[in-house]
């Protein structure tokens, strides 16, 4: 059983990027903190400062709230993607109408320990994750030596991408 959890059970580092641009964003986020800290077989061991970035994409719309939470967790990928889905759909996202367009709350799973794959609806490591300042900044700020697998380290990463517009605003 999954809640369940011996002392011979393999925890796994996994990290997950959290934003939201609508209905109070810093409170979405904060939420999102604590369901992720109720998930039954995992830890949420760090907790990135929240940062302000400019939307990605094409889609006019407010600012992003963005952090990343550290995790520790004996769930395997794809179950604990759907555990994320999961608290997305309970904390009130409804499907956005374009691609990269406003939302709620977003989660995904930028890393699950040393797992590559790509699979219809799961990539691992996360598509994009070196592009994206908003993402590489909170996890440098709590990993900065985690090696993403096949692209090298978030320090590296994070190093190589304009942060232009991407402000912290809480710790």
């Amino acid at each position: 059983m999954r809640g369940e959890v011996s002392s011979r059970t393999r925890w796994i580092p996994a990290y997950v990027a959290l934003g939201s641009n609508l209905d109070d964003p810093c409170a979405q986020v904060e939420r999102a903190f604590a369901a992720l800290s109720a998930v039954q077989g995992a830890r949420l061991v760090a907790r990135s400062s929240l940062y302000r970035s400019p939307p990605f994409g094409q889609v006019a719309q407010p600012d992003f709230i963005n952090a990343v939470a550290g995790m520790l967790t004996t769930i395997p990928a794809g179950e604990f993607l759907a555990e994320l889905k999961s608290i997305e759909q309970r904390l009130g996202r409804a499907q956005p109408v374009e691609r990269w367009g406003p939302r709620s709350i977003d989660l995904d799973l930028l890393v699950h320990g040393t797992t590559r794959l790509a699979e219809p609806g799961l990539i691992l490591p996360h598509a994009g994750i070196a592009e994206r300042a908003f993402v590489l900044a909170p996890l440098a700020e709590i990993a900065p030596d985690l090696d993403v697998p096949g692209l090298g380290s978030v320090r590296a990463l994070a190093a190589a991408v304009p942060s232009s517009g991407l402000e912290r605003v809480a710790a």
